[in-house]
């Protein structure tokens, strides 16, 4: 879905950003790296180096000079990896203009084996890092991943923890363009909408392969298999473990062991995204095992689906999503307060929701309120453990203008659509 042009384009933003921030840096380089494989998990590439790119090659890297020219680097394989890995990146055999950059190097020496690694020698990277020499002995600066906290780009800082052994003062040097790269993804274009459209379609047909396998005597994991072939046959990945949890499981928010029997009398909790070109999709519904909601259940139930339709309903740029100095104007907080009245506040255990994208809890500053493009989930829930009933549901919602457009609104949620889409 999307092109080379996109890519680049998606660059050369990136280099104006950063240089209307910083106008007073007038020598460096803009430096992304990629994830490296793990040979028990399949490869996924870091997002924002995905984001500039388009590309999944693991262990590689990029840098883009503020003239916009820009250069990308991949492991010294001496080409063997072609013979392991289909569409590997090899700088004697891809032109630079097929990845749609200007220059394409080896990071450095050749590497043993076709598998780059973590623990890299100075020798393998020598090519960029006598590079990053020339830029810090110009005085230059490095903008990069490199925020300082516990969760974000991990594996960026630690090649940056990497690199600074090698090369002494590469730490000073450093400025995190992590914000800018933020906002940029958390800004939609038509096209990423178009993906989103397209992946939470395919999350749909998980949710209707659930459906049918649902019922008394069969176990969570059979509900889990039903959704991933549905997946799989549509060329998509997983966007998370997927979530199948009945009865006190329905309880357990991040619950992915599926391997309880389902009971006539349980809800059944199924909380799945399907992944399409790096886009997640990421729906909750809750159904009843027997194919009927009993009078308590229903009544949870109920009020749930009150109150996403009630935050949907007022959800709008210029709100937040969560924002504890502004409650009123908080969608988390009122949804809170929603559920007070109910008196279920207690047993509402998460936050009312999350930017959406590239990752399912995507890039974005929760400090600053919704804008159009924002995508966000609505996912309120009640979970009380002593009774074994769990209740969530969550939709995909794309922020416009004068509110929100639901991208998942093909799915029933209703207690009646629910019940009749129990009949087998």
């Amino acid at each position: 879905m999307f092109s080379l042009a996109d890519f680049k384009l998606r660059r050369e933003n990136l280099v104006n950003l950063v240089k209307q921030k910083f106008p007073e840096v007038k020598n460096g380089i803009i430096l992304f790296f990629g994830n490296f494989e793990q040979e028990a998990i399949k490869f996924r590439q870091e997002s924002s180096f995905y984001y500039f790119t388009g590309i999944s090659e693991p262990g590689t890297a990029f840098s883009l000079n503020l003239d916009g020219t820009s250069n990308f680097y991949a492991a010294n394989t001496g080409q063997s990896r072609a013979h392991w890995i289909a569409n590997c990146i090899d700088p004697l055999t891809c032109k630079p203009a097929d990845i749609g950059f200007d220059e394409l190097n080896y990071l450095g020496e050749k590497i043993k084996g076709y598998e780059f690694y973590p623990f890299f020698d100075s020798e393998e990277y020598m090519n960029l890092i006598s590079y990053l020499r020339e830029v810090i002995n110009k005085n230059g600066k490095i903008f990069t991943l490199n925020p300082q906290n516990q969760r974000q780009y991990f594996e960026q800082r630690f090649i940056l923890n990497r690199i600074n052994q090698f090369l002494p003062g590469f730490e000073n040097s450093l400025i995190d363009i992590s914000p800018i790269v933020a906002k940029m993804r958390r800004k939609k274009s038509q096209k990423e909408i178009e993906a989103l459209y397209k992946v939470v379609d395919i999350t749909i047909l998980g949710q209707e392969a659930a459906i049918q396998v649902i019922e008394s005597g069969k176990f969570e994991n059979e509900v889990q298999a039903a959704i991933e072939y549905v997946f799989t046959v549509s060329n998509c990945e997983l966007a998370f473990p997927s979530i199948v949890g009945s009865g006190k499981n329905s309880t357990i928010l991040h619950y992915v062991a599926n391997n309880k029997k389902m009971e006539k009398n349980d809800l059944v909790v199924v909380d799945i995204g399907a992944k399409f070109e790096h886009y997640c999709g990421d729906l909750t519904r809750t159904y009843p095992v027997s194919g009927k909601f009993s009078k308590r259940q229903r009544e949870i139930y109920e009020i749930v689906l009150e109150t996403q339709e009630y935050i949907a309903d007022i959800a709008r740029p210029g709100l937040w999503l969560s924002n504890k100095e502004k409650p009123d104007e908080s969608l988390n907080h009122i949804a809170r307060e929603f559920l007070k009245e109910k008196n279920y506040e207690k047993y509402f255990l998460h936050g009312i929701g999350h930017f959406l994208g590239l990752d399912v809890h995507d890039v974005g500053d929760y400090a600053n309120p919704l804008e159009p493009g924002d995508v966000i989930t609505i996912e309120p829930g009640i979970y009380i453990s002593q009774e074994n009933i769990g209740v969530r549901i969550e939709d995909n919602y794309w922020i416009v203008e004068d509110g929100v457009v639901c991208l998942s609104e093909h799915l029933p949620k209703s207690v009646d659509e629910i019940e009749k889409l129990m009949i087998k």
